[in-house]
């Protein structure tokens, strides 16, 4: 039977290099499939990994049906056999919706691959709407390290290399981002609750031992 299956992580575990292996593997194997994505680091209409990889791939903006999308490429006489769908964490939950159809409607499988939470610890609409609905959530067992060296579990945001806590939930960015760039760091529970990234702890700001303390 057709699924929807999501696979999550944390920022720099390996999200879209799978995505891209499935898509190899299926391809190679005579299998046509539609790729898309939504706000990838390598620019629109890119599906990229941190290893250099990269391919073309649909952007899905706001307003973008996947379902209408897909029955007018197949009413043209075009072809798919599976549906890759990337950063999906930044999907509107009615556009998961779509592809849960996709996968009912269609008998299509669906791969979809995205982040669950945000720099707040907070879920993503599309991801919170993906484990309602998914045949199958699947977490990457390939483990991102937090600088302390414990397994990774939050996404950190950064603004030259210090933790930030406000602002808007979807900014893009990258891991290792140069200073006063906005980048992201993925950290332990700890580390996170503490605010202590590895670029705050290489300047001194705080020690790995002492708790921050807000002034006055």
């Amino acid at each position: 039977m057709p699924e929807l299956v999501f696979f999550s992580g944390t920022m720099d575990c390996g999200k879209s290099t799978l995505a891209l292996q499935i898509e190899h593997n299926r391809s190679a194997r005579g299998l046509l499939g539609m790729i898309f994505t939504r706000d990838d680091r390598a620019g629109e209409g890119k599906l990229s990994s941190r290893l250099g990889l990269v391919t073309d791939a649909v952007e899905a903006a706001d307003g973008f049906d996947f379902y209408a999308y897909i029955v007018d490429r197949l009413s043209q006489g075009g072809r798919c056999d599976y549906v890759i769908a990337d950063e999906a964490q930044f999907l509107a939950p009615g556009q998961i919706d779509q592809l849960a159809r996709v996968v009912d409607d269609l008998d299509l499988d669906v791969f979809a691959f995205g982040i669950t939470t945000d720099f707040r610890t907070e879920l993503f609409p599309g991801s919170r709407r993906l484990v309602e609905l998914a045949d199958r959530v699947e977490v990457l067992q390939v483990e991102a390290l937090c600088w302390c060296g414990a397994r990774a579990t939050h996404n950190a945001r950064t603004v030259g290399g210090q933790m930030v806590v406000e602002g808007a939930q979807v900014v893009v960015g990258d891991v290792h981002q140069s200073a006063d760039e906005v980048g992201y760091e993925v950290l332990c529970r700890r580390h996170h609750r503490r605010r202590m990234t590895s670029g705050s702890v290489r300047a001194g700001a705080l020690s790995p031992d002492v708790l921050p303390v807000a002034s006055d």
